[in-house]
């Protein structure tokens, strides 16, 4: 079988986990769409040119958060591209349209996201475009799940037990970037960050008005699960009865870098020490929160 990327990422490399050498907040922050490795395999499949694939990916998110370990609190990132394969979807939303053979009857099939292009293994990236210029086959999609996303998520897990087994509780930050004309409007355009609870059900309401409050002292524009409310990892994370919170917090890719050239703007330090903060603010707030049990 001609897999692409098949041995590419071992099982265990296909995470990068940076810890903080004690761990001081209840925090454990995500970046699983910031892989910018894209085998070369990946490409020739693909009808789309490197640049076009990465319309997907959340650039440099991983590196705006790259300070929670400095502050306390452990960092995940996936290594491999959206466009490769999205963690942030059920193990197995699969669009049977990509498959020249048959799916399992276990493979969600019928899922918004799939019906979108944007499944496990995504039909589209970000702005529509067909990825694949080919039929692919079930076993490729299995290999990289049983590869890739296994591993991220026994990860995750992990350190979501690991940080409630100590701290009471945990707050769980799912880190994303949007496009600068995906946020709702607002007297100044768009706005610049969405946070997104799963409309109250994922994360505590005073975490979350916590870090609105915070990112509107700062000059942002501030949205609340509008356009985007959380995806598959906040909504399987957070579990506020159990003192599991869960938050997604999406930042405009305008504020920090050229959405053409996906080159860095200079404002990206700058964007990094008030994510920096926010971890802070929000580390102090889920400690009250998990003291008196909410």
């Amino acid at each position: 079988m001609d897999d692409e990327g098949r041995g590419r990422w071992p099982a265990d490399d296909a995470v990068e986990l940076r810890q903080p050498s004690v761990r001081t907040l209840p925090i454990v922050l995500a970046s699983p769409h910031s892989g910018a490795d894209y085998p070369a395999e990946f490409i020739a499949a693909s009808r789309l040119d490197p640049l076009s694939l990465r319309r997907s990916e959340d650039s440099f998110v991983d590196e705006i958060f790259a300070l929670a370990p400095a502050l306390g609190a452990p960092l995940l990132s996936a290594r491999f591209p959206r466009a490769y394969l999205d963690v942030n979807r059920e193990a197995y939303e699969l669009d049977p349209t990509m498959f020249a053979d048959a799916l399992p009857d276990f493979v969600n099939i019928g899922s918004p996201r799939v019906r979108m292009g944007l499944g496990t293994i995504p039909r589209i990236v970000a702005t529509g475009e067909e990825i694949y210029a080919r039929k692919l086959l079930f076993a490729e999609a299995k290999h990289r799940i049983e590869n890739l996303y296994l591993p991220y998520h026994q990860q995750l897990r992990r350190l979501v037990d690991e940080t409630a087994a100590g701290f009471g509780g945990c707050l769980l930050l799912d880190c994303h970037s949007m496009p600068s004309a995906a946020g709702p409007g607002s007297g100044r355009g768009t706005a610049d960050i969405v946070l997104g609870d799963c409309h109250g059900v994922a994360c505590a309401p005073q975490i979350v008005a916590a870090a609105r409050r915070y990112l509107a002292e700062r000059g942002f524009v501030v949205a609340v699960n509008a356009p985007y409310a959380g995806g598959f990892t906040t909504d399987h994370y957070g579990r506020p009865r159990r003192c599991l919170h869960a938050m997604q917090i999406e930042l405009s890719r305008s504020l920090y870098m050229d959405e053409h050239s996906y080159c860095r703007k200079p404002a990206l330090s700058r964007l990094a020490e008030d994510m920096s903060g926010l971890i802070e603010r929000l580390g102090d707030v889920a400690t009250q929160c998990l003291a008196a049990g909410d």
